[in-house]
């Protein structure tokens, strides 16, 4: 879909350690210590974490931390810094693959939070490490049609549970002989994920208080629903698992993002000045823009120190790549976003 009124007027986030030294950094080398005995006894090589993955840290808050709370600092961080009036949000959606709870809706929390006014339509919108993205695109629909002027999309991910209970299962069924170099496979994704905390602002163009806004040209999704057994999570606020056939996952989603960078070109024609892919690790980066052509093409990564953060993961990206490189006015920013199920967003933006 191709957009004219749509801007993106605010992005900031919340990361552990930010204030009050809440939250821990915890390094691919300390992991693997914490698993030597499952290292030493299936022969496993120290080192091999960040030399696959390419990520070097990721941060983590506790493990009873509230997806509500990050995403309230977030948001709160983006409200201040932009000037964006509270009374102007129309729309308020929660993004997280991390919620509080089932029921009710997580956006529930944060809208009390915030003291957004009570005609503002809330929900969740769950999509794995597509959700943000995903949201953005509904969001922008909405705007462009004139329904609302301004959304506000908040992330909250918190990876630590998870991290946390595979270290533990490992070393429990490791200890009950229960553990292979095969079957082991499916959860070395979980050792990659971290945390952050994002929130993004749609505007309408004539609501759009920042002269730096950039700007939404479109959005193109394709779905490969037949790959949804490739990755299954499930679990709550304080313990998470997760099953992954990692190899079967990058490939089916390098696959779909080849049909979606297709379609995407034939409604909108774009040679980007930068590309930023969804931040799963160094080879699925590189087989990524490999695949689309787009390997000359300037990039950002924010996996090597903060790993997979989910879909806090493509934004919190952007705002790097704004804050790090000196973008011109008229240069052009294609997300690649793809979330397990298998889901592929192309969003491209006009700085």
């Amino acid at each position: 879909m191709l957009f004219s009124n749509v801007y993106i007027e605010g992005i900031s986030s919340y990361l552990p350690n930010e204030d009050e030294g809440l939250g821990e950094t915890l390094s691919s080398e300390a992991l693997e210590v914490r698993l030597s005995d499952v290292y030493e006894g299936l022969k496993l090589p120290f080192g091999r974490l960040e030399l696959m993955t390419g990520i070097k840290e990721r941060k983590l808050w506790p493990t009873k931390t509230r997806p509500s709370d990050l995403a309230t600092k977030a948001a709160n961080k983006c409200i201040e810094k932009f000037g964006i009036e509270k009374s102007d949000i129309d729309q308020l959606i929660h993004a997280s693959v991390c919620r509080d709870f089932l029921e009710p809706s997580t956006a529930s929390v944060v809208h009390h939070n915030l003291g957004l006014k009570s005609n503002s339509m809330i929900f969740d919108l769950s999509n794995a490490c597509l959700g943000v993205v995903s949201s953005m695109t509904i969001a922008a629909q909405l705007i462009e049609t004139g329904a609302i002027k301004k959304c506000l999309i908040v992330s909250g991910e918190n990876g630590g549970p998870l991290v946390e209970q595979t270290i533990q299962t490992l070393k429990q069924k490791y200890a009950n002989k229960e553990l292979t170099r095969k079957n082991i496979k499916k959860y070395l994704a979980n050792l990659t994920i971290g945390s952050a905390a994002i929130a993004v602002c749609l505007s309408h163009k004539d609501y759009c208080k920042n002269p730096k806004a950039l700007q939404i040209l479109s959005s193109t999704t394709q779905t490969d629903s037949s790959a949804n057994i490739l990755c299954s999570g499930d679990g709550d606020t304080s313990s998470l698992m997760m099953e992954t056939d990692s190899e079967a996952l990058m490939h089916a989603g390098i696959a779909l993002a080849k049909e979606t960078w297709k379609s995407f070109q034939e409604e909108l024609p774009i040679n980007f000045d930068y590309v930023v892919t969804h931040q799963v690790g160094v080879a699925h980066e590189k087989l990524t823009l490999e695949s689309l052509g787009l390997s000359n093409t300037k990039t950002e990564r924010t996996y090597p120190e903060l790993g997979n953060t989910g879909s806090a993961a493509l934004p919190i990206t952007l705002l790097k790549l704004i804050d790090n490189h000196e973008i011109l006015p008229g240069q052009k920013i294609g997300l690649l976003g793809i979330g397990s199920g298998l889901t592929s967003t192309m969003m491209s933006i006009k700085c």
